[in-house]
């Protein structure tokens, strides 16, 4: 069936009309096939149109051969007469997105060589995948250079050159491409071949924001946003920057220094509380030196405080057990096993079975926790 895709006559086509040619179970729900259609199917990087045909919820639509198929809720009798409404929220917004990542590549490809090897409309970031490290620096560069050229309103064209044409043009293709090709121009700002949507205009984009650039294999990954998706994002970290300036007393623009002088402080509190409990477990390692068996009981431990003062213990010259524990009978125990020379598998084994709980280590050490009640520790180790 020689399918008419409305969406490259007019992608602001709203609503349309058209009759349905077949209509067949699926895993999906229903295949629709119609004599034409103005949902875009998924492809090219970009997302399929959502929206409803006769009332009934589009979920998907994909291509199967020159087909476009429509994925619907419900059936439609072959022949029916049907009324196709675009969620056009979601259609502009993807023009948008689509848009701006032709500009932002074609800008990258003509001053740093990149090429757009991968790209990305996610829910709630668009990421662009280049095959060469660039700095943050430069995408800030390419920012503004993008930003300008969306001030400047230049119009979008479409081409469909031939293959004689094309061989006098420059245009970006991430594959030899035979035929009739319809590529996508911002002129003086980007020309490829591409199925998708766009904007009539560079102007409808509002504005291209960066939002940051990781390495990525071989390359950078960049995460970017344009138009209503653009200010939406940068309301929210607005909004959480506000928020700390808040619990800071700091000005807006001050946060970064106020959380690095609150770091600094809190490093040095920590260096010192360290040194507190550092010299609490030297006391109470020296308070059982001598003896041959140890079991402790200590509040507000942390873990590698129990590890800590068990090490203490053994270092001390104790033989036998050396056990600790730190918790409450409501949340349960922190503990820490060892003995010098010591094979304890077995013991920590049935500890675990016990006193209900988890853990393990070294055949001379081990780590865990239980839930029980510290009555049932002591009667444990009692009968040890």
């Amino acid at each position: 069936m020689d399918l008419e895709r409305l969406y490259y006559k007019d992608a602001y086509l709203k609503e349309f009309t058209s009759r349905v040619v077949s209509c067949e179970k699926d895993k999906r729900g229903y295949a629709l096939i119609l004599e034409n259609t103005a949902f875009y199917p998924e492809g090219g990087g970009q997302p399929c149109d959502l929206g409803t045909i006769n009332g009934i919820k589009v979920t998907y639509v994909g291509e199967k051969g020159e087909d476009v198929v429509h994925y619907i809720e419900e059936p439609i009798a072959e022949g029916t007469e049907v009324k196709g409404i675009i969620d056009w929220e979601r259609r502009f917004d993807l023009m948008q997105q689509h848009s701006a990542e032709h500009i932002v590549s074609g800008m990258f490809h003509e001053k740093y060589g990149c090429n757009n090897v991968g790209f990305h409309m996610g829910k709630d970031m668009i990421t662009l995948d280049l095959d060469k490290e660039i700095t943050w620096e430069q995408v800030q560069e390419i920012e503004r250079k993008a930003n300008e050229y969306v001030w400047s309103n230049t119009e979008c064209v479409t081409l469909y050159p031939s293959e004689e044409e094309r061989e006098h043009m420059e245009y970006r293709s991430k594959k030899p491409l035979k035929g009739i090709v319809r590529l996508i121009s911002f002129p003086g700002a980007d020309m490829c071949a591409c199925c998708g949507t766009h904007v009539k205009s560079s102007g409808e984009l509002g504005i291209i924001k960066m939002f940051s650039c990781q390495k990525f294999h071989q390359g950078v990954r960049i995460e970017m946003l344009c138009g209503g998706r653009a200010l939406e994002q940068i309301n929210i970290q607005l909004e959480q920057n506000k928020a700390v300036s808040n619990l800071l007393s700091a000005k807006t623009a001050e946060t970064a220094r106020a959380v690095d002088r609150l770091l600094s402080e809190n490093q040095a509190v920590k260096a010192q509380l360290i040194g507190y409990e550092r010299e609490k477990l030297t006391s109470l390692a020296q308070k059982h030196k001598g003896e041959d068996t140890v079991l402790i009981r200590e509040e507000g431990l942390s873990p590698d405080s129990v590890r800590n003062l068990a090490n203490m213990l053994m270092e001390n010259g104790a033989e036998g057990l050396c056990s600790v524990f730190s918790g409450n009978d409501e949340d349960g125990y922190k503990y820490a096993v060892c003995q010098k020379n010591g094979n304890l598998k077995e013991f920590i084994k049935e500890m675990n079975t016990a006193l209900n709980g988890r853990g393990g280590g070294k055949p001379f050490f081990a780590q865990g926790s239980v839930s029980c009640k510290w009555s049932d520790i002591e009667n444990f180790f009692r009968e040890v």
